[in-house]
């Protein structure tokens, strides 16, 4: 860990090497954890054991550091953008099959920012300019001539054993007695942690001189093995062959067709794919438990419930024995139409109450989505249903931030289903919509065009309803509002006429914005009430969300400025709680508005700045309606002629510099950060006056629930400021922030941030 950290500080690039299991992952975790307070803009681990399309490296960067790409841009050119000027350490681990990729895309990525630093683990150095190499040795074995009593405990390798031995058999220690049988064990697994690890959980089963004998008896079979293969690996190859032998025939066919899935899998995922020929539906849980035991599965508790995953070593061995069974066709495809069922069952249910879930469901999924639209895109007969699947996806591709990926898929799909059909008019309406996000109007156009033309020929009600909707946001983009609203209308009709919930509120969140740019108020307000109705009786909240947000500008447009704050901080609250970034953005501008109007010019300035940092943030063109851009930019001249332009300039900088919970905390009026003065030193700098008033309640030993109540707040607002104090005073603990505090508030100590001494 002290060599890697040192390392850091002549080198860019530090790549942790290494055999499989010796432990790369874990010690580039904990030399994360120790240096991640030097990293300004934090710390950040991107999994790459699951990737397995080289073309999805950049973006799924973008995804593991929550950057949301709306633009049409190369994902690489926006990773860049990203981290230009960002002082942050990027983990990436288990790069040896992406190597190449991995090495061009790591130069680019230091070459472009100065202050970015990168944690590679990989089975092979990545091979590039200022990168410097930590072979990661296996652990430590006792010295057997060292005369000290009690030296055999002194060795990596058996404390290792010992502490995960006791993990599954209580009160085992090393002894006089077994010191022998457990060096021997870690000797003979080469100090190797994934293969100590995998021996000891057998101790539940046998003594140490029994699981001895067994090791030894393996590596024999194991002589005939390539020489060219290292010895550790051997090593390794032949517990993992013991560990299958030992499991029941049931639990190594389910071993075997488990490792048909990518980035884990659930309960109910494993009984459909995993069960039959020779396993009972009803069997799967019992043999994932038995797995789970056996270490060979490792249980996770996720957003959505509990959720298994294999150790890669485990899972290849696991593809290697379904190879061999001649069944890897059928378990492919097995998993195939479970992950298609699971998406067309999103679909149906991603306007309602589940709909949250749903999101994060299909976010936690993603690689197992992924290979299942592979399997259907390898073959020209599969490929229907790959433009179904994709199609189904749509909100997935919308909210996961996977819009360019959503938008290929689509596109390898209608380029092989050209004849008119129903799901022909929905992949094309589906894709117009991502094109329209990522400002890709052209695209757009072409696409709205098409499905209007397969829903007039095939007279499908619900393919022109959509084509009327995003026709009417083209027209927006275009400048014409009339046609907008008048598009906007049609669409409206064709909905209420289909009887699709989901459609009828998107149709009548951009109708409201549309009539309220051009001055009918009323019917905006009409609108946007009737919106918020149809989504609160289905228990949708994240398109009820949008439709508070427009509702605002009109309600603000009446004169009714207290009302429409009050619903944009509720959507604001929401779009957080979900990260739409997007949407998070567009409650901001409006309260910037309100603000100005209300003549509170520093705070509009300084949401103003905020707007502008996370337009970069989500690498999108700025406001693209021209009346919303147009009545924005009649906020920004009012508001910087009010301060005067170098007061509007420190404001609007002061909002984009805040972190992004600070952003938000302020634009609810949870925070007064960015109204501090420049300057102002006090000694209790650097916390703004919020926070000095929360580490006194601290100080009190007030919980972050107890904190909420008395500041009347949102406990997760008083969570959040605890972190900033915490990340700002350079703290661990609330005991160090109470001792702090108390100081300051000790007699004779300067005057503190509420003037009092």
């Amino acid at each position: 860990m002290n060599e890697a950290k040192r390392m850091f500080g002549t080198a860019p690039v530090v790549t942790l090497t290494g055999v499989g299991g010796v432990g790369k992952t874990r010690l580039a975790i904990h030399v994360a954890a120790e240096v991640q307070r030097a990293f300004r803009d934090g710390v950040w681990m991107v999994e790459l054991a699951t990737l397995e399309d080289p073309k999805l490296l950049a973006q799924t960067l973008l995804s593991a550091l929550h950057v949301q790409n709306r633009s049409s841009r190369p994902p690489v050119e926006v990773l860049v953008d990203h981290v230009r000027d960002k002082q942050m350490l990027v983990v990436l681990d288990n790069c040896e099959h992406l190597l190449e990729e991995c090495a061009v895309l790591t130069t680019t990525l230091v070459r472009s920012a100065p202050e970015l630093r990168i944690l590679a683990t990989s089975r092979e150095a990545l091979g590039i300019a200022g990168e410097r190499v930590l072979a990661v040795p296996t652990l430590s074995l006792p010295d057997s001539e060292d005369p000290q009593p009690q030296a055999w405990t002194r060795g990596e390798a058996v404390q290792l054993f010992a502490e995960r031995a006791s993990a599954v058999l209580p009160g085992f220690e090393v002894t006089e007695t077994n010191r022998t049988m457990v060096e021997g064990i870690c000797r003979r697994l080469d100090g190797l942690p994934l293969a100590i690890e995998l021996a000891a959980v057998r101790l539940r089963a046998l003594s140490p001189e029994q699981l001895l004998d067994r090791l030894e008896n393996r590596f024999q079979l194991l002589t005939t093995g390539p020489r060219a293969t290292l010895p550790r690996q051997r090593t390794l190859r032949a517990l993992v062959d013991w560990s299958h032998g030992l499991c029941t025939e049931p639990e190594q066919l389910l071993w075997a067709r488990a490792s048909v899935f990518t980035g884990g899998l659930d309960l109910e995922a494993a009984e459909a794919v995993c069960s039959g020929d020779g396993i009972a539906r009803e069997q799967v849980l019992d043999l994932v438990t038995g797995l789970v035991d056996k270490s060979l599965l490792v249980r996770e508790d996720s957003p959505t419930g509990m959720r298994y995953r294999m150790l890669e070593t485990i899972r290849e061995y696991g593809r290697e024995q379904l190879l061999a069974s001649g069944q890897e066709a059928t378990l492919r495809r097995r998993h195939r139409d479970h992950y298609r069922d699971l998406a067309a069952q999103a679909r149906a249910e991603a306007f309602g109450p589940d709909q949250l879930e749903w999101f994060a469901r299909l976010r936690i999924e993603h690689a197992n989505l992924r290979q299942a639209l592979d399997y259907c895109f390898a073959a020209p007969e599969e490929a229907e249903t790959g433009l179904s699947m994709a199609t189904d996806l749509v909100q997935h591709w919308k909210t996961g931030d996977y819009l360019r990926e959503g938008r290929d898929r689509l596109d390898q799909g209608l380029a092989a289903i050209t004849e008119p059909s129903e799901l022909r008019g929905r992949a094309l309406v589906v894709n117009a919509w991502l094109a329209n996000t990522q400002a890709d109007v052209v695209t757009a156009e072409s696409m709205v065009r098409q499905a209007r033309e397969v829903g007039e020929q095939l007279g499908l009600e619900a393919v022109l309803a959509y084509a009327a909707l995003y026709s009417g946001t083209i027209a927006m983009y275009r400048g014409d509002s009339e046609s907008a609203v008048a598009l906007y209308e049609e669409a409206v009709s064709r909905h209420r006429t289909t009887g699709d919930p989901m459609g009828l509120t998107r149709a009548l969140v951009r109708l409201c914005l549309a009539r309220a740019l051009l001055g009918d108020v009323s019917s905006a307000v009409a609108a946007g009430e009737e919106c918020v109705a149809i989504c609160e009786a289905h228990g949708d909240r994240w398109v009820r969300a949008y439709a508070m947000t427009v509702l605002g500008v009109p309600l603000w447009l009446q004169g009714d400025a207290e009302h429409a704050t009050a619903l944009e901080r509720e959507s604001l609250r929401f779009q957080h709680s979900i990260d739409d970034v997007l949407g998070s953005r567009f409650n901001i501008a409006v309260l910037a508005w309100i603000a100005a109007g209300q003549g509170q010019h520093r705070r509009a300035a300084t949401l103003l700045g905020i707007v502008r940092s996370l337009e970069r943030t989500v690498h999108i063109v700025p406001f693209r309606y021209r009346q919303f851009l147009r009545r924005h930019e009649e906020c920004e001249s009012c508001v910087r002629e009010a301060l005067g332009k170098p007061a509007f300039e420190a404001a609007v900088k002061r909002g984009a510099g805040l972190s992004y919970d600070e952003k938000i905390f302020f634009a609810l009026g949870e925070s007064d950060s960015a109204n501090e003065p420049a300057g102002e030193e006090t000694s209790w700098s650097p916390l703004t006056r919020r926070e000095a008033e929360i580490a006194r309640l601290v100080a009190q030993g007030m919980s972050n629930k107890e904190i909420a109540v008395a500041l009347v707040i949102a406990q997760r607002t008083a969570e959040g400021h605890v972190e900033h104090i915490l990340n700002k005073l350079g703290y661990n603990s609330r005991t160090q922030i109470a001792l702090w505090a108390k100081e300051r508030d000790t007699p004779g100590h300067d005057e503190g941030p509420t003037g009092q001494r």
